[in-house]
């Protein structure tokens, strides 16, 4: 199975153009459930049927995995099992009655506005990090763009003159948003010191040895910088994409718009920001109306 599994990973590379984070998700998800049909003595595709995938999904939930994560695992299971129905591994799919449990509804997680200035401020203005992690940091809060797509940016992809960036989305979709003049105007600084670092010829943020950067470093040097201001919240990166997502909405935005910025392939992903905006309105009119 374990081959199949790596023939699937490059199937979703290659053909499916999926993420390299989706690919190596999956690749877990499923060398894992290959992992509990080894426990179960099953040994070929054909001893596989809902009853199995039933008692893996059973196993997940005693071992307390969130559902989120058994979400990922039931969509990683579908997909393999849709590919070894085509590629003729199985004469049925008994995935196919999978589905995935009911996830909780939680509403994203933001910065208010000072907050993110203290964040945007942290690293400082002097020498190649502090102007680098800066520009990070601009970077993600004026396009709301994923981590993986910022650390896939090349600098053929900036458009200074026209204030554009182009991003390369999941699926491999590009997607142009604006990015706004105080961004620009830290990574034109950046971008002087870069030229002082042996570097990728093409990645835009680069670490040290002058190669691309990381997820994981960005990840680090939120928690650095956040440790660093008086923002007692636990954030991640992508908090940083509720907070543009939330602040263009509270300032009046369309949510086609920001949409399109995000990337979002449906409107109803976009629309949990709503709700963000909602109840801070009605936080509002209670602590505000006299009738409230």
């Amino acid at each position: 199975m374990l081959e199949q599994i790596e023939a699937f990973g490059k199937y979703l590379s290659y053909e499916k153009n999926e993420s390299r984070h989706t690919v190596r998700n999956y690749r877990s998800d499923l060398q894992q459930f290959a992992k509990f049909l080894a426990g179960i003595q099953i040994k070929s595709f054909n001893e596989i049927n809902h009853l199995v995938l039933r008692q893996f999904l059973a196993d997940l939930n005693q071992k307390n995995y969130q559902k989120t994560s058994i979400g990922r695992k039931v969509a990683a299971i579908k997909s393999f099992f849709k590919f070894l129905q085509k590629k003729k591994y199985l004469e049925h799919n008994p995935a196919k009655v999978l589905h995935a449990p009911k996830q909780d509804k939680k509403l994203p997680k933001f910065l208010e506005l000072d907050e993110m200035v203290q964040l945007l401020q942290a690293p400082g203005e002097q020498g190649f990090k502090a102007l680098r992690d800066r520009s990070i940091l601009e970077t993600l809060y004026s396009t709301g763009m994923r981590v993986a797509e910022l650390t896939g940016l090349n600098l053929e992809d900036m458009d200074f003159l026209g204030g554009l960036v182009r991003i390369r989305g999941k699926g491999a979709k590009e997607r142009i948003v604006p990015i706004g003049e105080k961004a620009l105007a830290v990574l034109y600084r950046y971008l002087e010191e870069r030229a002082k670092v042996s570097h990728d010829a093409k990645a835009l943020f680069v670490n040290w040895h002058g190669a691309r950067i990381t997820d994981r470093s960005i990840n680090r040097l939120i928690d650095f910088y956040i440790r660093k201001t008086s923002v007692t919240k636990k954030i991640s990166a992508h908090v940083l994409r509720h907070t543009f997502a939330t602040h263009l909405l509270n300032a009046g935005c369309d949510l086609r718009s920001i949409q399109e910025m995000l990337g979002h392939n449906s409107l109803e992903t976009t629309q949990k920001y709503t709700h963000v905006t909602m109840e801070r309105l009605k936080k509002v009119y209670e602590k505000s109306h006299p009738r409230a």
